[in-house]
């Protein structure tokens, strides 16, 4: 077998691998590149493989990383099966048409300008009706079912604990006469995670494709994160304020949902009026209720109880624009979950430019904000950060809580890998990492007996 690795080396974005199997060529993920405009517009619509050659994909769960860039793949000649879970394939029919519709009229406002300049249009890197017409090469199984992909090749998925449907990809190969097993983990969860189970632990694991995102750093648990959110909401109430809280549209607006809807049940926070304001959020959790074979037991037992994790008497989920304008015009106390997580776009920016010149106000940061975001503006404290092109006066409460992190962070990752055996691993390769995570992570693995580790370089080719 050879294995090409094609993104999400020594960084985070654009998730691509090519294994070459007797003959078969088997693609792992298809994640959007994100960085400069026109160096992601040139990777991800300049796939470095015909994409009419690929004979199978594979999926481990929907983050935009990971699954992106499919759409572009089915413009440019794939014709063959994309294997997710189903909950993986239901998140991917409404994430990959939003980020095609956000590429559209990022494109469209830039074409404006274009014009008055004289300048040729740009193009998106695909369309709606690209995004759409991916989703019918999408096969689905579940957890600890196996099939054929190609000659060979078994594939079968175990749970990550990520995100909703988020799968580890264990391939078991028989080439040449030998037989031997791959674990692609895609992203590792992590362990009492709200909602989700916990990652399955793959048995017989011969070589090892992990990622490295928090290789270098710890996380605080999830317990002690909703022990911040009571104490953050109840703050916040005293002084007559809003909690205003960015948030990611899938995974992390869930799991804010459920504990907030767990802390108001046993009283330990106020009913405040809660509003989530953003379409995808809201189409997401739509997926969540669809998937409830995914939830671990006392997400299930509170389902049971309840009717609806995420729904409660003073949970209103904002559809229209005219409705989330009038969120603005009132002046009690509540709660606004709104993306997106980075404050980057979306309906957020409004309820921040509305919001954080009121000293009685909170913003709460539950994501990872990265440089250069206006999310890391604000929990760096500015006094005065830009929205819409306006300056404003930062005098609102700032609070992070890192314990909602989806991914496993240094110490869970090398737990997780203890229990692999590692000793008996043949070789452990790196991924989707920036250089100081992969590299911690790597002298890790060897630590724990992993004789042959590596981390690859964008397009390196290795034989096993």
């Amino acid at each position: 077998m050879e294995i090409q690795f094609l993104g999400a080396v020594r960084n985070v974005t654009g998730s691509m691998h090519l294994l070459i199997v007797n003959g078969s060529r088997i693609l792992l993920e298809c994640g959007l590149f994100q960085g400069h405009r026109q160096e992601s517009f040139d990777r991800n619509r300049n796939l470095p493989f015909d994409a009419a050659t690929i004979d199978a994909m594979v999926l481990s769960h929907a983050h935009i990383d990971h699954s992106g860039n499919i759409p572009n793949l089915v413009r440019s000649g794939f014709r063959s099966n994309i294997h997710s879970t189903f909950a993986t394939r239901d998140l991917c029919s409404i994430m990959l048409r939003d980020a095609a519709h956000i590429m559209e009229g990022d494109v469209e406002y830039l074409n404006k300008k274009r014009r008055h300049k004289r300048l040729p249009p740009l193009e998106p890197t695909y369309t709606v009706e690209d995004a759409t017409r991916s989703l019918q090469y999408f096969v689905s199984m579940d957890y600890g079912r196996s099939t054929l992909i190609a000659p060979g090749v078994k594939l079968t998925f175990a749970d990550a604990g990520h995100i909703l449907g988020s799968a580890f990809c264990v391939l078991d190969i028989a080439e040449n006469g030998r037989e031997y097993r791959i674990l692609f983990t895609g992203d590792v969860g992590r362990i009492d995670l709200p909602i989700l189970r916990d990652p399955q632990v793959v048995h017989d694991v011969d070589y090892l494709i992990t990622e490295s995102t928090y290789g270098a750093r710890l996380h605080g648990t999830p317990q002690e994160a909703e022990q911040e959110l009571k104490r953050v909401v109840n703050q916040t109430y005293e002084r007559g304020g809003k909690v205003i809280i960015p948030a990611f549209s899938v995974g992390r607006t869930q799991e804010i949902v459920y504990a907030l809807h767990r802390l108001q049940r046993d009283k330990e926070i106020p009913s405040l009026p809660t509003f989530v304001d953003s379409p995808l959020s809201i189409n997401a959790t739509e997926v969540f209720r669809l998937h409830p074979e995914y939830y671990d037991s006392e997400t299930y037992a509170f389902m049971l109880e309840t009717g609806d994790p995420f729904g409660f008497g003073a949970l209103h989920y904002v559809q229209s624009v005219e409705d989330s304008k009038a969120l603005n015009t009132r002046e009690e106390p509540m709660i606004i979950i709104s993306a997106s997580g980075m404050c980057e776009a979306g309906r957020i920016l409004h309820h921040l430019k509305n919001n954080i010149e009121d000293s009685r106000n909170t913003v709460l940061l539950v994501s990872f904000q990265a440089e250069n975001t206006l999310g890391r503006r604000i929990q760096e404290r500015r006094e005065q950060v830009s929205i819409f092109g306006e300056r404003y006066t930062l005098r609102a409460h700032i609070e992070s809580i890192d314990g909602y992190s989806a991914h496993a962070d240094k110490n869970e990752l090398l737990s997780y890998f203890q229990r692999l055996q590692p000793q008996n691993l043949r070789g452990a390769f790196i991924v989707h990492g920036d250089e100081e995570a992969s590299s911690a992570l790597e002298e890790g693995l060897r630590g724990l007996g992993v004789r042959k580790t590596k981390v690859p370089t964008l397009g390196e080719k290795v034989t096993i």
